[in-house]
């Protein structure tokens, strides 16, 4: 038996905060060496953090990065134990995203990333290079400082692995493992038994198993100990890394971290057996063969021995069931591990948010709840710095911390019901409830004064005053009074935040939450500079089906049981009056249900789909419901409001990002937010189609074979 003892970590770092993570980062040595582990994986770009973007491009991050490294290897740091350290590196004018190797005070080789994150929410080659020699290590010179400090001049730099008298042990960044050859296919056959993946991986709802499936598949069917370390928290923008370090070993997970968790280090062990590794190689042919003509890879000789022969004293790490979250768990443990990260890092005293008593606003207040519950558990369970954090917001003296999560909520968690005439009994007591249950400080106010006053205002200037649609008005009067009343909403909201600390005698100020979900933002249903614009959102990228779900999930396990009335409600922004005869619903608004804005959603960004494609797949998709004709008006109806509606999202407030069809303008969907809305070529081809199609009568001949785009449009999974 050759016995390896192998440590990975989540690690929540914070962009640019090299004394945040440079203190992570020794913890997780410290507890790696504890539990006797030889090897200490840690996640990409660890030192400066994954986030920082633009900051890649100043030398000082670069530098700085150095001086971090240094103050590791000169400390016993890394004595008798395999350090990986993720930083940038300059090597001659390029820059690249780099695994630093080291191991007793020395550094070992130092691994540049080969193929660069660069879609999606990653810009990675916007600040680095890829490095593309993959036949040989090249002689990197360490910079002067460093060097003088380390008494080492140069290390070799490049593709490769490095042989220990035991073993092989070999780096492999993040998307690598994802590309269609990934570099661990070609270290298998070069002997190599270990991989260390150091990812910057962020959560999006259902997408963990995808990622379990590709360390599982590395090692499965070619034997290997694949080892997955992450980051795990908010580094400063709208992701939130979802940590699952693990460690798998010939396809079986031996090891697995938390997915979510308020906890600044985790380390996660494994002992494994890397006789185990070789005997599943030395029993497939296929393998033996390729192995025989493989390409050859250079190596770093390390004359170091890293396993321990056959003790009984030491057990090994046995196949683990892999642990999964509901999505519905994912949306309240997910985004209120980031509020909390959020809260705590901003110098903030709390969150204020506009509650209405619906959906969305209903699912943030319980995400907030979630979030209390989860620091006071963690207090429980002996968290010092969670412990902290939570005084120091909370502003508890005496010796006092949160033990109760409703009483924590009412110190850091203010509600707010701002009613008007056109609001209802019935979502003025669902809020009330709903603040009750959860403990938050919660205000009811009206605003009918201050709309009033604004419309006597506009009067005096103009001699008219605006009525609503039901009263004998336009369009446009209605759809104006109805903005006026969510502006007024938005800046009440925000003197709120900054002044009830005040009042309240409580140091420093709120953030404002928002609560516009994924799909009103995809439509436009929400008015520019409302409630939606806030300070973060939790819910942007996450859409209402979801949300409904997770209402119904958090009425039960979060002990918030009016959200099961609020999710059974129909949905309604009470913006006009209500009479007998007449209540404003969302869905009647918008024209569209918000299942077909999931599908609209998924169709356009996931599948690529402009007008016509989206028409030629929705009449597979829709065909046995809908003519053509029918499907036609939709598409057409659908992208004339994303198009006039698009300018709202360059406005839109940071969101947490959990949803693959997220219209979000700043990082995620880039496009142009000034459209012909007429879309007359594109609508021109789609009347043709339609008038092709009402000739042939053409149908779908059953509900069968609507083909893979139509089919993934109704698939929450879709675009993972």
């Amino acid at each position: 038996m050759r016995l390896l003892k192998v440590a990975t970590c989540n690690l929540n770092q914070w962009a640019m905060d090299f004394d945040c993570n440079l203190k992570n980062i020794k913890e997780s040595i410290v507890r790696a060496k504890e539990t006797g582990a030889v090897i200490r994986l840690g996640p990409e770009l660890e030192i400066t953090g994954y986030g920082c973007e633009d900051h890649f491009l100043e030398l000082d991050t670069v530098a700085h990065a150095w001086e971090c490294l240094k103050e590791l290897l000169l400390g016993d740091w890394t004595d008798d134990i395999l350090c990986s350290f993720g930083m940038p590196v300059i090597k001659g004018s390029e820059r690249y995203n780099c695994q630093v190797l080291c191991l007793n005070r020395k550094i070992i080789m130092i691994r540049p990333k080969m193929w660069l994150a660069n879609d999606g929410n990653y810009r990675e080659l916007r600040w680095f290079t890829a490095w593309k020699q993959s036949d040989q290590l090249e002689e990197f010179h360490l910079p002067s400082d460093i060097s003088e400090a380390l008494q080492q001049r140069t290390v070799p730099f490049g593709y490769g692995f490095m042989q220990f008298l035991d073993t092989a042990v070999a780096a492999e960044v993040c998307e690598e493992l994802f590309t269609p050859l990934p570099p661990h296919a070609e270290l298998a056959l070069n002997g190599v038994e270990v991989f260390m993946n150091a990812s910057g991986s962020h959560h999006q709802l259902r997408k963990l198993d995808l990622r379990m499936r590709a360390f599982i598949g590395a090692t499965h069917t070619r034997g290997g100990v694949y080892m997955y370390s992450n980051h795990q928290g908010c580094d400063g923008g709208r992701l939130y890394y979802d940590g699952c370090a693990c460690v798998v070993v010939n396809g079986d997970v031996v090891a697995q971290g938390s997915q979510f968790s308020l906890k600044d280090v985790e380390v996660v062990v494994a002992q494994i057996d890397l006789d185990a590794v070789a005997s599943l190689r030395g029993s497939i042919s296929s393998f033996q063969e390729q192995a025989s003509r493989k390409q050859h890879v250079s190596s770093v000789y390390v004359p170091y021995k890293l396993c321990k022969p056959f003790n009984l004293q030491m057990s090994l790490s046995s196949p683990l069931k892999i642990s999964y979250h509901s999505p519905e768990e994912e949306i309240a443990f997910g985004p209120g591990c980031w509020l909390w990260d959020y809260l705590r890092r901003s110098g903030a005293s709390g969150f204020l948010l506009p509650l209405s008593g619906g959906a969305d606003s209903s699912s943030v207040a319980g995400i907030v709840g979630c979030m209390c519950q989860l620091v006071v558990k963690e207090i429980a369970n002996g968290d010092e710095q969670v412990k902290s954090d939570a005084i120091r917001i909370g502003n508890y003296t005496d010796g006092q911390f949160p033990t109760d999560s409703k009483e924590f909520a009412k110190r850091i968690f203010y509600t707010v019901f701002m009613g008007s005439e056109n609001s209802s009994d019935a979502t003025r007591s669902r809020a009330k409830m709903l603040a009750d249950e959860i403990g938050s400080w919660h205000l009811d106010v009206s605003i009918d004064a201050v709309v009033s006053a604004f419309l006597s205002l506009f009067q005096t200037l103009t001699g008219k005053r605006p009525r609503y649609k039901v009263d004998g008005g336009s369009n446009i009067e209605n759809l104006g009074l109805q903005n006026v009343q969510a502006r007024i909403r938005m800046v009440l909201a925000f003197m709120l935040a900054s002044l009830l600390p005040w009042v309240h005698n409580k140091p420093g100020f709120y953030l404002v939450l928002g609560s516009s979900n994924v799909d009103e933002g995809l439509r436009g249903y929400l008015t520019k500079y409302d409630c939606s614009s806030a300070d973060i959102n939790p819910i942007g990228s996450i859409s209402k089906q979801d949300l409904r779900i997770f209402l119904r999930w958090a009425a039960t396990h979060l002990g918030f049981s009016s959200l099961a009335e609020i999710e059974a409600a129909p949905p309604t922004a009470e913006l006009e009056p209500i009479r007998s005869n007449y209540s404003q619903l969302d869905e009647v608004d918008m024209g569209m249900t918000y299942d077909e804005l999931s599908v609209y959603g998924r169709l356009r960004k996931i599948f690529r789909c402009g007008p016509v494609s989206m028409f030629k797949n929705l009449c597979f998709g829709w065909g046995l419901k809908l003519s053509p004709s029918e499907v036609a008006d939709k598409v057409k109806y659908f992208f004339k409001y994303y198009s006039i509606n698009r300018h709202k999202m360059t406005v839109i407030t940071p969101s947490y990002h959990a949803e693959s069809y997220s219209p979000e303008d700043n990082r995620f969907d880039l496009r142009q937010f000034l459209y012909n809305s007429r879309w007359p070529y594109q609508f021109r081809k789609i009347d043709q189609l339609v008038d092709e199609l009402s000739v042939g009568k053409d149908a779908p001949a059953s509900s069968n074979g609507v083909g893979v785009v139509a089919a993934g449009s109704a698939d929450p999974k879709a675009g993972l």
